[in-house]
């Protein structure tokens, strides 16, 4: 996708992403304990306390964000300081180019050799498209030379081939810039996705129903397996909270800036007099570490069985199948009762146990620059919106990049209207970074 529009969004470069969800119960502030264990989890990037890791990134704020100027990819290019950040990463891999091979073979300097190395592997596919780039426009001067030919046969011919020129330029530079954005690790996790009802009463719990219903259907669409972890029905149909492994490709990326409060503008079934009512659900979406990635000590773990409870007949009653999980660290408690089996359940705990600490030790790294701003969650409150869903104007509204979109019920199915949305979002995302990297956005307002 054409870098062709961009967004004044905070977008932190810090360990991972932002977190707060319901496993706060509403709460903005972390107990110190469950800080502390932030911050001694935070080794894998090998970063101080006092630092943060540049190859990472969230985008949820809670509030509208401010539109800067809209760039395509010609404007970009246009500008001093992306040529001379890639002239900086082109000296680098030559430099690096060179120590590999005048150290090749030697024992001493062992890890600078290692070093520049992952440099060079690194820094090769951006050197070849500017490479190419150069050749391309090269291509280019050649046929705005010929269409100043006096032969008109020529003169058509270097029409076309300027068109193709063009074309190939737009799409190097494109390859150019996706380069320059860093990936995050977490980019490529599974995800653990929870909703919550918030402001709304049982309208509310509808709307939370119908969110959770869609983002089931748009990992369908994605080809994700999902699988619920957690269902808490509401009286009337609706959902208290509800929480899902989202695993396939990809999936944290394209699912990470839909956490933060969703609201919702309609007339409720609820509703005897025809009234209006603007209801919330939040969202939070956390990345599913691998057990590579990520390790929790058995001792720091208090497992507790139980009855589960609600509809279920027999097995409900007499069998002691729920399992609750307690990291005494920090506090932080996972239940799951979905399962007939005992050590079913204890799987699917552990796991929501995993993206709850793992994105506990994100958001440490995170609130370390976005210390005054709620993020996700803040306090489930109507104005604490990342969307609104009016149903009377039949309008999405993201407020984070004030796109808009129309058909509410075709948005609700998650499939080619979700699909855009997300879209624009990492789009907006990914310019923002790479202002950031260029140093070309302000600070933190």
């Amino acid at each position: 996708m054409a870098f062709t529009q961009a967004v004044k969004m905070h977008v932190g470069n810090v360990c991972g992403r932002s977190w707060m969800s319901s496993y706060q119960r509403g709460s903005t502030v972390m107990s110190q304990r469950q800080r502390d264990y932030g911050a001694v989890l935070c080794g894998r990037c090998q970063n101080s306390s006092q630092k943060l890791c540049p190859n990472s990134r969230a985008m949820h704020a809670t509030r509208p964000l401010m539109i800067t100027k809209l760039l395509s990819v010609d404007e970009i290019f246009a500008r001093r300081s992306l040529q001379d950040y890639i002239k900086k990463m082109e000296t680098e891999y030559r430099d690096s180019l060179t120590v590999v091979n005048m150290t090749e073979g030697q024992q001493d300097g062992e890890e600078e050799l290692r070093v520049k190395r992952t440099r060079v592997s690194v820094l090769a596919p951006l050197i070849q498209y500017t490479r190419e780039l150069q050749t391309k426009q090269q291509e280019f001067a050649e046929t705005e030379t010929l269409l100043k030919d006096d032969d008109p046969d020529m003169r058509d011919l270097a029409v076309l081939e300027r068109e193709a020129c063009q074309k190939a330029i737009q799409d190097v530079r494109q390859k150019i810039l996706s380069l320059l954005i860093p990936e995050e690790e977490s980019d490529m996790s599974d995800l653990v996705l929870e909703v919550t009802a918030g402001v709304g009463g049982q309208e509310a719990m509808l709307f939370t129903a119908e969110v959770f219903d869609m983002y089931q259907s748009f990992a369908a669409h994605q080809g994700w397996g999902f699988d619920i972890l957690e269902y808490m029905k509401s009286e009337i149909g609706g959902l208290r909270h509800a929480s899902a492994s989202v695993s396939g490709p990809k999936s944290y990326k394209r699912m990470k800036f839909e956490a933060g409060v969703h609201r919702v503008q309609r007339v409720p079934k609820t509703e005897k007099q025809g009234r209006m009512h603007t209801s919330t659900m939040t969202v939070a979406v956390l990345p599913q570490p691998t057990e590579i990635t990520f390790t929790i000590n058995a001792k720091d773990l208090r497992i507790e069985t139980k009855r589960a409870s609600g509809a279920g007949g027999q097995h409900v009653n007499t069998t002691d199948s729920a399992v609750r999980i307690v990291h005494l660290p920090t506090g932080v408690v996972s239940e799951c009762q979905q399962e007939r089996s005992q050590l079913k359940n204890k799987e699917k705990a552990m796991k929501v146990l995993r993206a709850k600490l793992y994105s506990m030790r994100l958001e440490e790294e995170t609130s370390k620059r976005y210390t005054a701003r709620k993020v996700q969650i803040g306090t489930k409150g109507r104005s604490e919106k990342i969307r609104t869903y009016n149903f009377p104007q039949d309008r999405i509204t993201d407020h984070r990049i004030l796109k808009t979109v129309h058909d509410v019920r075709e948005f609700l199915v998650g499939e080619e209207l979700l699909e855009e949305m997300n879209l624009a979002l990492e789009e907006f995302s990914n310019q923002e970074i790479l202002m950031d990297i260029l140093g070309e956005n302000n600070s933190d307002q």
